[in-house]
Formats: C-alpha cells, structure tokens, sequence
C-alpha cells in the first residue's frame, strides 16, 4: 500500500501552535497543550480529519477538576510532518513518548474519537498500566466494514482510490462559509486558524489516515490482547450529522447505524466494567460539542470508578 502523503514534502519550519508546545520524540516535534492539576490525566485522541484544539470547550471544562491533554499526532495539526497513513502501534507509541517529554504522569483516561478510539484502545493493549479508564467517542470498529451495507464499502473503495483533489478558490470559500460557524465559541486567537487549517489541510490528512483503517489498523485490533480490565464507556450517536448525510443515503446511513451500535454493544459487553450511552441527538463528527454534558458526564463516571 502507498504511504505517499502531502506529508512527504520537504520538511519546512512548523508554524507556531495557537495553544501548546512543540516537544522534541525522537527528532519529530509534536504539539501538546495541557491545562489543570491533578489525576487521573484526560487524554483527547482526535478523529480523522480533526486537531486537539478541535477540542478546546471541553478540554477547558475537564481541566476545572483534572488535568487535560490536548494533542496533535505527527502528520496532523501543528505537529511534524509524517508519512500517513500509521498503523495504531505507532500512533500508540508516540503518545506515549509525548506524554512522557511533557511530564504528564500516569495513568489516563483516554477519550477516544472515531479513529481516535481505535488508537486509544491499542495504547490501553500497549500500555495497560498506564490506563485507567477509556472513554470511546462514536468509534472506528474492526468489523463494521464487514458489517455494513456493500454500497459503502463500493463507496469507501472509490474514495480511497482517488488522489486528495486540490479545491478550487470557490471550494475554498464555500467550505470557509461551512467551517466557520463551527468554532464561533473558540477563543479568538485559536479561531482563525483552526478555520483556514481545517479548509486547507486537516480533510487532507483525515483521508491519508483513513486508508489503513478498514485492513492494516482492524487487523491490529482484532489480533492484540484483549483490553485491560479498566471501565470503559462507548458513546454511540444516531443523529444527523452534515457530512454523512451528503456521503450516504438514508437508507444506507439506518444499516451502518445498525450495524455500529451491535458492534459497540458487542465491546462494552468485552470487558468487565462497560456502560453503553446511545444519543439520538448528536451527529458523528462534533458530538463532543452537541452534547458536551454527555462526554463531561462520562468523564466523570469514569474518573469515579477509578477510585
């Protein structure tokens, strides 16, 4: 499989981050922005095509009692290039060596989402003792592909065949008129260039990821150690979300849908401490604002059976 990415280019100095550090693994610079005091740590695992300052509401809510991470994996964000798509051992890898370079002390709770979730649950089977909680944001399955409608595995073969097109000066406007309503409640430094990266770069890097996804990372789930007996609660959305309502049609959207919550089910029901939370109201790619009081809940129900 190709790993030829915008990434691959010549390396260039990194702008500087809105919010964060740069801190030095291994020659590669990868941005981390922590704020609060104390344990367990919250750890923000961002989706494809998304940034941990995508995540800055509910960072900002959770550092009032804890201390929460905010970062970006190398290829992504304002961290180093790198070459994409990863497998989940690497991205698990280098989680754990930022974390250690910015002092944050062990054990997490890892807060997941959709690709995220599936890089937060092989860190908990790399790391097992430094978890103590996950927390799994309409995740990435191993077996939804399979699971799912032959109409989106037909569409995600296409997609995943065609080159990243470059978007024309229309494009870009009609997707900064759509982006940038998202972060009207962003602090104001962070807001315009979490706009202009999203419309310019951070789509890009969500496709290159995604290109393992559906072999290289599920076959990673399916053949490592079952998860550490940590709790574990699994988010999992049915509400309209924008664009998957312009990828799938109503019809194959119910039968993923279907798909997704026995396939969620199925992992909390894996391990000893589960709970399943199912919300009709939150679409798949910002549910961690729609319903921010859901995710800080479970944070906390999380954090409490970790005493």
């Amino acid at each position: 499989m190709s790993r030829q990415s915008p990434a691959d280019q010549p390396r260039t100095a990194l702008p500087r981050p809105p919010l964060g550090q740069l801190y030095d693994i291994g020659g590669r610079q990868l941005m981390l922005h922590r704020s609060g005091t104390g344990g367990p740590a919250v750890v923000f695992l961002p989706g494809a095509g998304m940034v941990g300052l995508d995540y800055l509401n509910t960072h900002d809510k959770v550092a009032e009692f804890t201390t929460s991470v905010l970062y970006d994996r190398a290829g992504t964000g304002w961290s180093a290039r790198a070459q994409l798509p990863r497998t989940a051992a690497e991205v698990a890898d280098e989680l754990h060596a930022v974390l250690r370079a910015a002092g944050v002390p062990a054990p997490y709770v890892l807060v997941g989402h959709s690709l995220g979730g599936a890089y937060a649950r092989r860190y908990a089977q790399r790391f097992p003792d430094e978890v103590a909680g996950l927390l799994l944001l309409d995740p990435f399955h191993e077996d939804l592909h399979a699971h799912g409608p032959q109409e989106a595995r037909d569409k995600l073969a296409q997609m995943h065949a065609r080159d990243v097109p470059e978007l024309t000066r229309e494009q870009l406007r009609q997707a900064r008129d759509q982006v940038a309503p998202l972060f009207e409640t962003w602090p104001l430094p962070v807001r315009e260039p979490l706009v202009e990266h999203h419309i310019t770069a951070a789509w890009k890097a969500g496709l290159h990821e995604d290109r393992n996804l559906y072999d290289e990372v599920a076959d990673e789930l399916r053949n490592a150690p079952d998860l550490p007996d940590v709790p574990l609660t699994v988010i999992t959305v049915l509400g309209h979300d924008d664009t998957q309502a312009q990828l799938w049609s109503a019809r194959t959207l119910r039968r993923i849908n279907e798909a997704k919550t026995a396939l969620h089910a199925q992992l909390v029901a894996s391990v000893p401490h589960g709970e399943h939370r199912i919300l009709d109201d939150a679409g798949h790619g910002w549910l961690h604002e729609e319903r921010w009081e859901v995710v800080l809940r479970s944070i906390h129900d999380l954090r409490a059976g970790t005493a």
